[in-house]
């Protein structure tokens, strides 16, 4: 979380973006915390803790919303529930995928197909993470690729960024 979130702010800094993105980005994975787990579903944990806290609707539904959320709701049959918290704007979920998307789980910077990769390694083919990254890849690269486009960077796909 350190590295996605440390890059979020220096984005956030160098082209104006919002602090609450920065927040979203530092907290993004919160919901893997051992106390917070009521679904096992870390976006929507996560983002109902953030929520309990008082934390900004903004920041709660980047969090709820991160990196293919949709898809993993569906598999796990969470859809409703993630629709407690509304879509936050695309431009800086794309932003928030960037940076969750092309840092890997130590830190380093590596292209979304890398951490694709490394994400599906990591789980059965059965696992439903394993299942809603194998249809949300292609979703995703198309949104790191938009907030690279917006911010100036190198392709996503197959090169690290940033």
């Amino acid at each position: 979380m350190r590295a996605v979130g440390e890059r979020a702010e220096v984005l956030c800094r160098e082209h104006r973006l919002t602090d609450d993105l920065a927040a979203a980005a530092w907290l993004h994975d919160v919901g893997y915390g051992e106390q917070l787990m009521a679904t096992g579903f870390h976006p929507l944990d996560g983002a109902r803790f953030l929520r309990r806290i008082g934390v900004r609707d903004l920041v709660t539904s980047l969090v709820a919303h991160h990196s293919g959320a949709t898809f993993e709701a569906e598999e796990r049959g969470l859809v409703v529930e993630l629709r407690e918290f509304a879509l936050p704007p695309q431009d800086l979920l794309d932003v928030l995928n960037l940076v969750d998307m092309t840092t890997s789980p130590t830190g380093e910077r590596v292209s979304v197909d890398d951490r694709l990769s490394e994400i599906l390694s990591r789980y059965e083919a059965s696992d439903p993470v394993s299942r809603a990254v194998s249809r949300s890849g292609p979703v995703l690269r198309v949104s790191a690729a938009r907030a690279a486009a917006r911010l100036g960077s190198a392709d996503v796909g197959s090169l690290p960024v940033l």
